[in-house]
């Protein structure tokens, strides 16, 4: 026997039930559906639980609250909500970073003023220290062996070569470099070799060759003047475009080598740069000229941001961030001399066209 409510039999109609349950619960008549079977409503489904035992009407169910509605998603939430922006910061600890610039400014400007081949030391020092890191990160980073020895010992000759015999002797020390690098590689096994005298041949030419320009400006009469102007040029530059940068600077110069640089930086740079050269060429240098000295700010500024961009390739191939950590706020001597060496060269030539060698 079938006990669901659905199934009980339909209590028949009459006074005796009127008077039970009222009249107002009279039973609906049965009503085919269209397949000929009979079926009630849902009164008659509710009269027929009652008979058996049920509540005489039909159970209400209860109202429910409503569901809370969901929170928004992000891209719906109230702008409001949206977190302040962020202050502009460094991205380096700028009291190392200005502590190690005057303990090295102090270093060059000693030996440039008492003695000048004490200065000579300094440059044939830090180019042995951006060699070994230089190829150092080029076999960690790709497996490439570039030579350390020869290219340490001939980028020394050369900057000496430089300073003692001038360009000539620069490019003689070169080539003999490059040839040292070709030998010395033959002592291992074939494999890279060609990938690996390629790299020591751009080492030599990349470091020590363009330092030699620095020593080669310090032959002159007023040559710790114009390494004074060279290197302060350099650093005006550089300065010039991270303060414009920093403040003001909203549309990137080269997102894909250098995020950090803008072309308000670039701006900055060049108008620092022209007004220092300015006062160099007409304070510093004998023979010079303001008007030299715009023009030789302007060439700074764009060779300092070239060779900036430079090394940002080169570490951006590598995937690393610094060529060291030598230098505490700074990262390596490599990461100090990215724009002084392609600026060496031009500053060199400059000065050798407006006011001579002598």
């Amino acid at each position: 026997m079938n006990d669901s409510p659905w199934a009980t039999e339909p209590v028949p109609a009459g006074p005796a039930y009127d008077a039970l349950v009222g009249p107002h619960t009279r039973p609906m008549p049965i009503v085919p559906d269209a397949a000929g079977r009979d079926f009630d409503d849902r009164e008659a489904r509710d009269r027929g639980a009652a008979a058996d035992g049920g509540p005489p009407f039909r159970a209400e169910t209860p109202p429910q609250e409503p569901m809370p509605s969901p929170p928004p998603p992000p891209s719906q939430a109230p702008q409001d909500a949206s977190p302040p922006p962020q202050k502009k910061r460094a991205g380096r600890d700028l009291r190392a970073a200005i502590g190690v610039g005057v303990g090295l400014g102090a270093v060059i400007f000693a030996s440039l003023f008492i003695v000048k081949a004490v200065f000579v030391g300094v440059i044939v020092v830090a180019v042995v220290v951006g060699l070994w890191e230089l190829t150092s990160r080029l076999q960690e980073k790709k497996g490439i062996k570039a030579p350390l020895v020869p290219l340490a010992v001939g980028g020394a000759a050369m900057v000496i070569a430089g300073y003692v015999r001038g360009a000539e002797g620069a490019w003689v020390a070169m080539a003999l470099t490059a040839l040292a690098v070709l030998v010395w590689r033959m002592t291992e096994p074939p494999e890279d070799y060609l990938k690996d005298v390629t790299a020591g041949v751009f080492a030599a030419f990349y470091v020590p060759f363009l330092a030699t320009f620095v020593a080669m400006l310090l032959t002159a009469d007023d040559g710790p003047q114009r390494v004074v102007t060279f290197l302060l040029l350099t650093v005006v530059s550089d300065t010039g475009a991270y303060a414009v940068g920093w403040r003001f600077g909203k549309h990137k110069l080269a997102p894909r080598i250098s995020p950090g640089k803008t072309r308000e930086g670039l701006f900055g740079a060049v108008a620092f740069a022209m007004a220092a050269g300015a006062l160099c060429m007409e304070f510093l240098i004998d023979g010079g000229a303001w008007w030299q000295g715009l023009l030789l700010g302007l060439a700074v500024a764009v060779s300092a941001t070239l060779g900036d961009l430079g090394e940002s390739m080169i570490k951006r191939d590598l995937g690393i961030k610094d060529m060291g950590t030598l230098l505490p706020g700074h990262g390596g001597i490599m990461d100090r001399l990215d724009s002084l060496l392609p600026t060496a060269p031009v500053v060199w030539l400059l000065l050798a066209a407006f006011v001579g060698t002598g």
